[in-house]
């Protein structure tokens, strides 16, 4: 992995195959602003163009809150309208401007669902409105027992637009969706599993000790396999017909079949150790 910047609003750190991307705004409750955007699709962009070692990411707030939603600043310092126009006058992605730049801003959080390494949102506290739609780009999610979460946009005449009605939707289905979208409801860790937002209530204390174990065990499964299970349910959740869906399962076995991760896996197996996985 290369040398990654500094950055004023987050903070990554890896340890061996495992990384963590922490919020760090935890006097602002982790609130999203234009420039912790800004450094989230940085980061992705850097680490899609070369993971390295990285294998699964967690992702967790500083402080007693995963992210309370929007730095309402935002609108107070010229972050609205003008602003998405202005930020994507350079990308050309849509003849609107302003579509071209909530488009970009989609990229901060996009790029969780696209990574070729596993992501986590270990939240506790609150996530609400941006920060729910980030840990639902997440490919899983842990949560502390008494964190609220909900998307609140609609007290701000906006709806979520980072991937929150069509990540939501598909977890939760269209119903419940709409009801909890447009009833703006707030609901707790327990309701959160019951849905089916969150794999894992635990108390806070075992909040990042079991978001760490469950990246590791990840971690430790051979990675061109996890790639092609990420690639392929991704296949399924977007449409895809079964043909469809069956060619790129079948894609990512080839992938497998010709590995020398598969053949480390069944030699392990033989010789009764743990397989030493790299990925190639």
């Amino acid at each position: 992995m290369s040398a990654l910047p500094s950055y004023d609003t987050l903070r990554f750190e890896a340890d061996g195959h495992v990384g963590r991307l922490v919020l760090n705004r935890p006097e602002k409750l982790n609130s999203f602003t234009n420039a912790m955007w800004g450094e989230m699709r940085d980061l992705g962009t850097r680490l899609l163009a070369d993971p390295g070692d990285l294998r699964a990411l967690i992702v967790v707030g500083e402080g007693r809150a995963f992210s309370s939603g929007i730095d309402t600043s935002v609108f107070s310092e010229g972050g609205g309208v003008s602003q998405l126009a202005a930020d994507a006058a350079s990308t050309a992605t849509h003849a609107d401007p302003v579509v071209a730049g909530i488009l970009l801003m989609q990229e901060s959080y996009t790029w969780l669902e696209e990574a070729p390494f596993i992501t986590i949102a270990a939240v506790r506290g609150y996530a609400f409105g941006a920060g729910l739609q980030l840990a639902l780009a997440c490919d899983l999610r842990v949560m502390a027992r008494g964190t609220q979460v909900g998307l609140l946009e609609l007290q701000y005449g906006i709806l979520p637009d980072l991937g929150g009605t069509q990540r939501l939707s598909r977890i939760v289905g269209p119903a419940r969706a709409k009801q909890l979208i447009l009833t703006r409801a707030k609901i707790d860790a327990d309701d959160a599993e019951r849905f089916g937002l969150a794999e894992r209530v635990v108390s806070d204390e075992e909040l990042e000790p079991v978001a760490l174990e469950l990246a590791e065990t990840i971690a430790a499964q051979p990675p061109i396999a996890v790639r092609g299970v990420k690639r392929a349910i991704a296949a399924a959740m977007s449409g895809a017909t079964m043909r469809d869906g069956l060619l790129v399962e079948a894609e990512s076995q080839a992938d497998c079949l010709r590995s020398d991760d598969m053949k480390e896996a069944i030699t392990a197996f033989v010789e009764q150790r743990p397989p030493v996985y790299r990925g190639t």
